[in-house]
């Protein structure tokens, strides 16, 4: 995995970004909605920027900013700093296909968004499913302040507990 780049996301990487999607949701069953159109779930126009983590040609990775959407996680940030949505971004649409974890590939994509938030002065927020501890244990460990929990709904009245955070201040 020491050849895998880090870069933004181009129209021709659909493909392989959906199938990457695709099979972390068969793996994982993340994320919850997305799966039925994966290229469209990738590529909207809430997407502010997106990488990709790509080895031997083969997209193993993606992350994404996105723009404010009513997310609890940039509702309960403005509740609690005052900021005004026009600075922030929604950090989201973050995976690893199985075979490539255990190489900081998730972390590499995540800094990349947070070099992106820092250089666009827009803070970034989330909120992760409750039950990937791994991704929790991967926010918390590069900074990232728990603001609080809620519930995601997706579907068809379906949802399922999630954190909340904000990265780090650049101080």
């Amino acid at each position: 995995m020491d050849s895998t780049v880090i870069r933004p996301l181009g129209a021709a990487d659909l493909p392989g970004a959906a199938a990457a999607l695709t099979e972390v949701h068969a793996t994982d069953g993340y994320p919850v909605e997305g799966v039925a159109r994966p290229e469209a779930w990738l590529w909207s126009d809430d997407v502010l920027a997106s990488w990709i983590a790509e080895t031997d040609r083969r997209i193993v990775g993606h992350v994404a900013v996105m723009r404010p959407n009513g997310e609890d996680g940039v509702s309960l940030w403005t509740g609690q700093s005052g900021a005004d949505e026009q600075h922030i971004g929604v950090l989201a649409r973050l995976f690893v296909v199985r075979e490539a974890r255990q190489h900081a590939l998730g972390e590499r994509l995540v800094r990349a968004a947070m070099d992106y938030g820092l250089s666009t002065n827009r803070r970034l927020v989330l909120d992760v499913m409750a039950k990937d501890s791994a991704a929790i244990r991967l926010y918390e460990r590069l900074g990232w302040l728990r603001t609080g929990q809620a519930t995601h709904h997706y579907g068809a009245g379906q949802h399922i507990d999630a954190v909340c955070y904000v990265a780090p201040d650049a101080d």
